[in-house]
Parts: structure tokens; sequence; C-alpha cells
């Protein structure tokens, strides 16, 4: 639903923030915030640590400098620094007082700020200083820009100047990213509702072809839930050289991707599927979110086990919702689906974190990779998606496609959308068990909980799909990251044979039974052995000569998913109740 909050211009703003975008060549975003004291002698001053739907402490207070504070009238206040982002000001209760300071802004991504001559984006999480006492008080914001620069966000603007913008409290603030700039800003409705989408840097992108899929995409999940609850959305995009990533809010989203992305049919369904992604966030995790995000803590981490449905089960309809729209077929998104199968397969680590632990350890592990994080760890990402498909293929079936996870999602939404509380994960698998009808505290157990392997190939084959393995060199555990031609070892597989000779990440392989080899002819070259057989690989270690006998093991074979030659007629219906038409001729 969408709720309707009372005009600033009839109350006085808690906090006014001035933020000037008119040094781009210096990479500083120039802040003034103008407040009352509260009444007590000191004024306590916060920045997050944090942007929420992004779990890691990312220090926002290391790009602050130039940090002063005076009264009105120009006079200094003594201020103290008492913790890493935190300040505090001496002065007398309700005296009028401002606050500047600079923030760096050289990093683009979809959580952090990035401010040069062509334009400004920031987080105000990453910028926004705040007063604990103030964050359910109405504030505004102002840019200051140069005279062709434009402003694109989801708050509302205050007056006509397309400059000053309020929010009714801090935490809509900082779910609220900026774009500043000469970038393009299109303009269209989906549902009688207004949408923008702004763009900034050039490529290949086809305007009037995106939006097109983008509003079918709307309209698809709009579908799912019987209408959109906002009155406004806004999507900023930045095209990058190779970048991708996106990052949700209330009523926006941000996204980056590659530049020339857009032509080549794989790519561009990727884009689609990113942008499915974040704007079904805007119910699952904005709307629809776990407790521990009832109300944020920008000061620390924000602990829950549920980021396998939140991540998860959107990261599995990111997929079906453009098959749904009608922006590519079953065939696509079996290929789609077959690379999550694989490199769930291809994790070790599945064996060792379950989903529980990984959506837990969110903030120390899966945004900090490293080269045994393939053995130690599980994407809550890719096993909450297999999961989430597990779990809609069994209620389908169980009810003839009456009932599907898509009916689990409706229930949240109908019991937490107007509360805002936030389910518990016993709360929520109460619901999803509702929902199946059925006792479902064993696969709790084992694939929540527990580390059991998913069984995924005995219900794909009740949809008449099969898991077709595809011819692989034998198998070493290595995993290579190319520099040059060369082959630099980016991690080696537990228990593998790779493993048993000794390499390690970092090391580089140069010679394969006495003869040189390279990144592009190392599986070609492999291909020439068999399971079993012993081959001798030379590689450098800090710059130390080694030389080993490796066996090699059983090949590692890339599935494809395909429908059975073999699928019963039921079969067959079954997947085209799920998949949808396309799904037929299969």
């Amino acid at each position: 639903m969408t709720h309707t909050i009372a005009h600033p211009s009839l109350q006085s703003p808690a906090m006014a923030y001035s933020i000037n975008c008119q040094q781009g060549h210096t990479h500083l975003l120039w802040v003034t915030l103008r407040l009352t004291a509260p009444q007590t002698d000191v004024l306590d001053l916060h920045l997050p640590v944090w942007t929420p739907g992004s779990y890691l402490v990312r220090e926002y207070a290391r790009h602050l400098q130039n940090f002063v504070v005076t009264a009105a009238d120009g006079t200094s206040l003594e201020w103290w620094k008492c913790a890493k982002n935190q300040w505090q000001v001496a002065c007398t209760p309700g005296l009028e007082l401002e606050v500047r300071y600079a923030i760096y802004a050289h990093e683009l991504s979809v959580r952090t700020n990035h401010f040069d001559g062509s334009h400004a984006y920031f987080n105000p999480a990453a910028v926004c200083l705040y007063v604990p006492g103030y964050r359910d008080q109405p504030l505004t914001v102002t840019i200051e820009a140069p005279p062709d620069w434009r402003v694109t966000t989801s708050l509302e603007p205050l007056g006509e100047d397309g400059y000053t913008f309020w929010a009714a409290n801090y935490d809509l603030l900082v779910d609220s990213p900026f774009e500043v700039g000469t970038h393009a800003v299109y303009t269209f409705e989906v549902a009688g509702k207004s949408h923008e989408l702004a763009v900034w840097g050039k490529g290949n992108f086809q305007p009037k072809q995106a939006i097109a899929d983008i509003q079918r995409i709307i309209a698809t999940e709009a579908s799912l839930f019987g209408g959109l609850p906002y009155d406004r959305y806004v999507f900023i995009l930045h095209l990058t050289h190779k970048g991708y990533g996106g990052l949700e809010h209330l009523n926006s989203c941000s996204l980056i991707f590659h530049r020339f992305g857009f032509q080549e049919p794989e790519q561009y369904r990727r884009f689609l599927c990113l942008v499915a992604h974040e704007f079904f966030h805007l119910w699952n995790v904005k709307r629809i979110r776990p407790q521990a995000f009832a109300v944020f803590d920008y000061d620390t981490e924000n602990y829950t086990t549920s980021l396998w449905f939140a991540e998860g089960v959107t990261s599995y309809l990111d997929q079906l919702i453009p098959l749904w729209a009608g922006l590519f077929d079953a065939a696509a998104y079996l290929k789609l689906l077959s690379e999550s199968l694989n490199h769930y397969f291809y994790t070790p680590g599945r064996q060792v974190q379950s989903l529980s632990a990984a959506s837990f350890d969110a903030w120390i592990k899966l945004y900090r990779p490293d080269e045994n994080s393939i053995n130690s760890q599980m994407s809550y990402y890719l096993k909450g998606e297999l999961v989430a498909l597990l779990l809609d293929l069994r209620i389908r079936l169980n009810f003839n496609h009456q009932r599907s996870l898509l009916d689990v999602l409706r229930r949240l939404w109908q019991e937490y959308c107007e509360t805002g509380q936030g389910y518990t994960p016993d709360g929520l698998w109460e619901i999803i068990e509702t929902v199946a009808d059925e006792d479902l505290g064993v696969w709790r157990e084992q694939f929540i909980e527990g580390t059991a392997d998913l069984p995924l190939q005995e219900w794909l084959a009740k949809v008449g799909l099969e898991l077709v393995p595809e011819e692989a060199p034998p198998y070493t555990g290595l995993q290579f990251k190319q520099e040059h031609g060369s082959l630099q070892v980016k991690a080696v597989l537990r228990d593998s044979p790779a493993e048993a000779a000794g390499l390690a990440a970092g090391d580089e392989v140069i010679a394969l039974n006495g003869w040189r080899v390279t990144a592009e002819d190392w599986s070609e070259r492999l291909r020439e052995y068999q399971a079993g057989d012993t081959i001798h690989l030379t590689w450098f270690h800090d710059q130390q000569l080694y030389s080993r006998a490796l066996t090699l093991g059983n090949p590692q074979p890339q599935y494809r998913l395909q429908c059975s030659a073999n699928a019963t007629t039921s079969q067959r219906s079954h997947l085209v109740a799920w998949l949808g038409d396309t799904a037929a001729s299969l």
C-alpha cells in the first residue's frame, strides 16, 4: 500500500542537509548539516558503517574529512571524536548550529559514492551524518550543482527548483540514492504509476527496447501481488566497463551493467534478470523483511539467518519473471538454471556451510571472498535459489499448481506489509508449511540448517527434466585466473589432486609433462589424458620452481538441463504449468 506522509512545509525539519557537487575534479562532496541542538549539553552525531541491502561493515567514516562545527553566527564549537563513526559537540540546548565536512567519493558501486566531472552519485548512508534522537524526524536535502546538472532521486521535491528534497525520516533518506549530473532521464507509466529511468554513461544501451522490457517486468511482478506499493519508482543505471551489480531501495534501485552488454542476447538476458531481481526486492526485503531489519542499527552488523529467503527466493524468481513476461523462452531459462546448478555442484563449500550459517555470516564471509571461500562457504544467493526451486516444485506438484511458492510471499505480504515488524525464522517456516500443508521440518533440518546435498535431480525429474553431463577433461581441482595468458592459480579445491600435489593459490603453472602450457591450451592438453593417469606439473611458488606428480581424478562434468525424451505426458504438463507455454516445445 502507499502511505501518505505530512509535507515538511507544515513542520520544521529536524535536519537540513546541503550537499555541494561543484568540484568534481577533487572527488570531494562538501556537506553542510544545519540543525537545532537537542535539550542536552552534548550533541551526538553518527555516520552509518553500512548500507541496508549490502551486508558488510564498509566503514564509510574513513572517507570523512575537514570536520568543523560552528554556531549559526559563525562561532566555532568544541567537538571531539568518540568512536570510529561518532562525533560529539559541546553545545547549549536549542542552539542553532552547522556541521560541515567533506566526503571523498571515488568508488563507483551501488553501495558507495562516485563524484567526478561527469556526475555525482551517492548513497546517503555513506554521506549524511545523523542525530540518533532525530532519526524519526523530517529532513531536507539541497543539492548544489552546476547549472546544467539535474537531480534524480526517489525523494519528493520541496518547492519548484528541482534541487531541494524532503524525507519523512532518516531511514527514508538512507533508502534514497542520488544521481546528479547530465544523465539521460526517461519517464514511463505502468499500472497508472510513474517511473523514471536515469542512465549515466555511454554504450550500446537501447532505451526504447529496455523500457518496453522493464515495463513488462514491472507489470508481471505487480500481477503477482495485485498492484504496486508506491506512487513513483526510480531506476538508476550506470554503464561501465564490464560492471555488474544492483542494490534495492524502498522506491528505487541502483544498477551497474557492462556498457556494451545490451546487444548480445545472453548478456541482455542477464540485464533483464538483474532488473527483475532488484525490482522484486521492493516486496521481498524492503516490505517483507526479517525481524532483524525491522529497525536498522547503522552502527554495527544486523544479524539474521534468513538472507537465504530474502536473496535466494528473489534470485530464483529473477529468472522466472522475465520468462513469464515473455522476454525469453523456456530454453533460455533452462540454460540459466543449468549455470546455477553447475555452480552449486562445483562448490565444495556446500558440504561445509549451511544456508542459515551463510546468512548469519554474510558480514564476514560473502562480501570478503578469498582463495578458500569455494571450499568453506556456500552462497545464500545460489543455494537459496535452488532451495526455493525445490520448495516451489514440491508445493506445485502437491496442489497441481493451484498453490506455489508465490503463495508464501503473498501470505507474508498480507501479514507483514502493514506492521513492518518483520518475520522470525520460525514464523517464516510456519507460513511455508501452512502453504505446503505438510510438516517440512526434515527439509529445514537438512537443507536450511544442515549441509545435505539438495535432491535436485529427483525433483527436476518430476517435471520431465534431466541433467545431461557434457564431456569434460580429467579433474585436477585447479581454478585459474588468467593474466596475460599465464596460468595463475586462483583456488585449489578441497580434497583434489592439486591439493594432494601441494599446489596453492597464487602459484603459476608453467609446464605439463615438461612442455610449456598456457591458459589457451590447458584444457586441450588435459583432454589427452584419462582419469587415473599421472602427469607432472611444473610451477612457481613464491618464485621458487617446483615439479611434482599429480594423479588425475574423474572428470567433473558440466551439466545441461533439458527435457527428457522419456518424459511422460503428465510430467510435460507440469513443466508447462510451471514455466509457461514455451516449455511445450522443449
